[in-house]
């Protein structure tokens, strides 16, 4: 496995070992608590980070390295936000906003437990990726709906980005409690 790709592995290690730290000071209740109708609970963002990693950034991967599902033949180039992305080695640090609809917002869990098994299979899931990443063949992409045409290792890379920036959602979140 190349540096880079042991790197992204032990950097989403190291932050997602947070999310579950973290996850321990916080009651079923709290995790549940909505402060805003215009935003989500901690649960919910914790939900969105493991079902967007295995139904849309993993998945993604994995169609790229199999050259099967959306995967396709790219031969053009990056867009400029994701060139940006690399560039700054992450998301920028604002609010993504997306409508709150059945398909975006993701349900309150019903267990700590639940978002525990759900980010240790991500790690499992993740690690597997990665050790097909190394030599593989990078000119199969799926479109990003925001970034376009992405490879196996930029939806592998985008994770660990993903996880990263969530962490100023979770700091928002957990903020709003001390004010509500």
């Amino acid at each position: 496995m190349t540096t880079s790709i042991t790197q992204t592995v032990a950097q989403f290690e190291e932050t997602l070992n947070h999310y579950l730290q973290e996850l321990d000071k916080y009651s079923l209740e709290q995790l549940t608590k909505v402060v805003d109708e215009e935003e989500w609970s901690l649960g919910q963002m914790y939900l969105h980070l493991i079902n967007s990693a295995n139904n849309m950034q993993l998945r993604n991967a994995e169609e790229c390295l199999e050259q099967s599902g959306n995967a396709a033949l790219f031969t053009g180039e990056q867009s400029e936000g994701w060139q940006t992305m690399q560039k700054i080695g992450g998301f920028p640090p604002i609010a993504i906003k997306v409508p709150a609809s059945p398909m975006h917002t993701p349900p309150q869990p019903e267990s700590k437990e639940q978002i525990v098994q759900g980010l240790n299979t991500v790690l499992v899931r993740m690690k597997e990726v990665a050790a097909k990443l190394d030599g593989a063949d990078l000119s199969y992409t799926v479109a990003h709906p925001r970034l376009g045409p992405l490879h196996a290792l930029d939806w592998f890379n985008i994770l660990e980005m993903h996880y990263r920036h969530h962490l100023l959602q979770k700091a928002k979140i957990t903020s709003s409690w001390v004010t509500a």
